[in-house]
């Protein structure tokens, strides 16, 4: 009894000390996550609003259903954006005042064109009837199953939105306007001209080498200017890639199988060789093919632009029954045998079309009445039929489509039906070199028939290229053998080591999916943002198809300005410019263009008509600073020194025209209204989320 006292008390506090390590397992992973009732379960908030981890996903679910073939992630990024732009709205609505009534939505829902015009809801009359609509959704909202009636709530939420949105941007538009001052200020940017002459020092003559930069200068130059170079949370990721590639053993291996079924003769794994008809021989090439491949059989007839551009010469070049291969495409050994050949599969057509006034999509500028543009077809193709050559000139000259008339009116490869019916009628029911003048709802089309093009049914034995199991193992334990090196000694040591290139850094953001290279690979970027995960860690992941991959994280971006990687393509060229400035304001001496132009060794050159609108100088780009110095000159009046985007100038205004005075500017004031009104509203969003506290936690999830 005494030892079974003692095995029930040692049983106890075994249990008690398992228990405790697994509560204190689980108290260490909450208080990681943020403690009880933290962030864990939040996908992030807007200005205190929290978006709960389980009715978010339900909307990321459903979004994904709706958007077909859009990933998790992208569905994820749609959702977050939608609820923030809710969130945001939902806020200013609530400051102006903003409700919508019971009449009011009602009105909205009977716009809608899916209820509208539903027979269930129409009346003798054929008219909208309010009554049987509300009799519909008293029986939604009594029926036993609330399944439809839970889904109409949810349908009037997001058009209730959707009005509210509607009206929101209307009052925004509406007190958007334009000035006539600034209706002036464009017609004279638009208008005001000026010839000057100039010399220019370009930036490119100073060598690169004579002005570095440094991540420290680069730095400092976005803090000057966060608004320019803003950006959102990144990390920094660098990469071995150790492909998971056949073997040139398993290349050997498929060699023999590929020749197996083109001579009869295939030898399976455990050595004995299985006689079958061979490829060429067989019958049945369906069944043949849907047996032994692992692509099924097709039946559908090719055209020549619908095989692989690379075999599509020696494919459709086949007679009946020939084989060509083995060949590799896509990933797959083949063997493709023709199987049958359709001739008049498609066909290749030279027109002119000539429109008339009120033809369906004739252009504004098309004037000819229907008769005079028949009486003009049939005079082209007089010249057709005396010159059949010269088809592809007047086509050019004459034909109103667009889509056609610069390579000579031509369309190759047409498939039945795939043209308006009396085109489609003449191209297929002549034989090639026939001529003619169609009328279709477009015009008359001058046609000749070029060409009739084959299809051929191909029967493809394929068999995925893929690795052996000793081969994966090979390449499997080079990836773990490379992880621990650079975890030892770093990636770029391990990589040299095994020979192995890095790839180029490349930045991810917190809700990115795709990283450079490896497709789609959340998980990278999950682990990127994990903070846990440290600047130089090192992680192996599997890459589907790809291999394996030794990611390193590079650095970690928290100062919302663009990575160093990213500024150093926009930012580095203009802090060098700033320093090669310096150096050629040394060889710029003298006041006038003379003196400047004998300094340096550049020429005085001219520009014409120049404008604030396209302040472009030929050869040398795009200058507002010099164009809008020399409009800002009296005339014979030379500049000072002035940095521009190419390098530096000096000019010496000639001749400035100004706009002709005209009675109003309406025509500036309508284009700037439009503008400003249709960018307002997202201008407002963008403006909001600016101010806003948004806390985002997608890189979570």
């Amino acid at each position: 009894m005494a030892i079974l006292s003692k095995i029930r008390q040692r049983s106890i506090l075994l249990v008690l000390i398992i228990a405790l390590a697994l509560f204190s397992f689980v108290l260490a992973d909450v208080i990681k996550s943020g403690g009880f009732g933290g962030g864990s379960n939040t996908i992030g908030s807007v200005n205190g609003t929290k978006f709960e981890y389980q009715e978010f996903m339900n909307k990321v679910a459903n979004a994904q259903k709706s958007q077909q073939g859009a990933s998790n992630t992208q569905a994820l990024n749609s959702v977050w954006e939608q609820e923030v732009r809710k969130v945001l709205l939902t806020d200013q609505y609530d400051k102006i005042g903003l409700l919508l009534g019971k009449e009011q939505l009602l009105a909205v829902i009977k716009n809608d064109p899916q209820l509208s015009k539903t027979p269930q809801f129409l009346n003798a009359a054929g008219k909208f009837d309010d009554k049987k609509f509300a009799e519909y959704i008293n029986s939604l909202q009594s029926a036993p199953d609330q399944t439809q009636w839970n889904s109409w709530k949810a349908y009037e939420v997001q058009i209730e939105d959707f009005a509210k949105e509607q009206i929101y941007n209307t009052l925004i538009k509406s007190s958007v306007y334009t000035t006539k001052a600034e209706g002036k200020l464009k017609y004279e940017r638009d208008n005001n001209k000026v010839d000057f002459d100039y010399v220019a020092l370009a930036f490119s003559t100073v060598s690169d080498d004579q002005v570095k930069v440094t991540d420290e200068e680069i730095m400092a130059y976005m803090k000057k200017n966060p608004k320019k170079f803003k950006s959102d949370n990144t990390r920094s990721v660098e990469y071995v890639l150790v492909e998971n590639k056949p073997s040139a053993a398993d290349e050997a291996v498929m060699k023999s199988k590929m020749d197996g079924f083109l001579n009869g003769k295939i030898e399976f794994k455990n050595g004995v060789n299985d006689t079958i008809a061979s490829f060429r021989a067989a019958t049945n090439v369906a069944d043949y093919v849907n047996k032994y491949s692992e692509i099924k059989f097709d039946s559908t007839y090719l055209a020549k632009k619908d095989i692989n551009p690379q075999f599509a010469e020696q494919l459709y070049a086949l007679a009946p029954g020939q084989v060509f291969g083995p060949y590799t495409d896509n990933g797959y050994s083949k063997l493709s045998r023709v199987a049958g050949r359709k001739s008049g599969a498609t066909a290749k057509v030279s027109h002119i079309l000539i429109a008339y006034k009120g033809a369906m999509q004739a252009a504004p500028t098309v004037k000819l009445t229907k008769e005079e543009a028949k009486a003009k077809a049939e005079g082209l193709l007089a010249q057709v039929n005396a010159n059949p050559s010269s088809m592809a000139m007047l086509a050019m000259v004459n034909s109103d489509d667009q889509g056609s008339k610069q390579n000579g009116g031509v369309y190759d490869n047409v498939a039945p039906k795939q043209m308006v019916k009396p085109f489609d009628d003449f191209l297929f029911g002549n034989p090639v070199g026939k001529t003619g003048v169609v009328e279709t709802d477009f015009g008359f089309h001058v046609m000749k028939v070029d060409g009739k093009n084959d299809a051929v049914l191909l029967a493809t034995v394929a068999l995925k290229i893929q690795p052996s199991e000793q081969t994966e193992e090979v390449n499997y334990n080079k990836a773990l053998k490379l992880e621990s090196d650079a975890t030892a000694s770093g990636l770029e040591k391990a990589a040299k080591t095994a020979g192995l290139k890095i790839a180029p850094v490349t930045s991810v953001k917190a809700y990115d999916e795709n990283v450079a290279n490896l497709g789609l690979q959340r998980q990278i970027v999950t682990w990127a943002f994990k903070d846990d995960t440290n600047i130089n860690d090192v992680k192996r992941f599997d890459i589907a198809n790809q291999g394996f991959a030794i990611v390193k994280l590079k650095s970690k971006n928290d100062e919302g300005l663009l990575p160093l990687e990213l500024a150093k393509q926009q930012v580095e060229p203009l802090i060098k410019n700033e320093k090669k400035a310096v150096i050629l304001k040394k060889k710029m001496t003298g006041t006038t263009l003379e003196a400047i132009s004998k300094s340096t060794g550049s020429t005085i050159a001219p520009a014409v008509g120049a404008t604030m609108a396209s302040p472009v100088i030929p050869n040398l780009g795009y200058e507002p600073k010099v164009v809008g110095t020399a409009l800002g000159l009296a005339s014979g009046k030379t500049s000072k020194v002035i940095e521009g985007n190419s390098g530096l100038f000096m000019v010496r205004t000639k001749t400035l025209t100004k706009a002709p005075v005209v009675k109003d500017f309406k025509t500036q004031i309508d284009q700037l209204n439009q503008q400003t009104k249709g960018s307002a509203p997202y201008r407002i969003v963008q403006g909001l989320k600016d101010k806003a506290k948004i806390e985002d936690n997608r890189a979570n999830f």
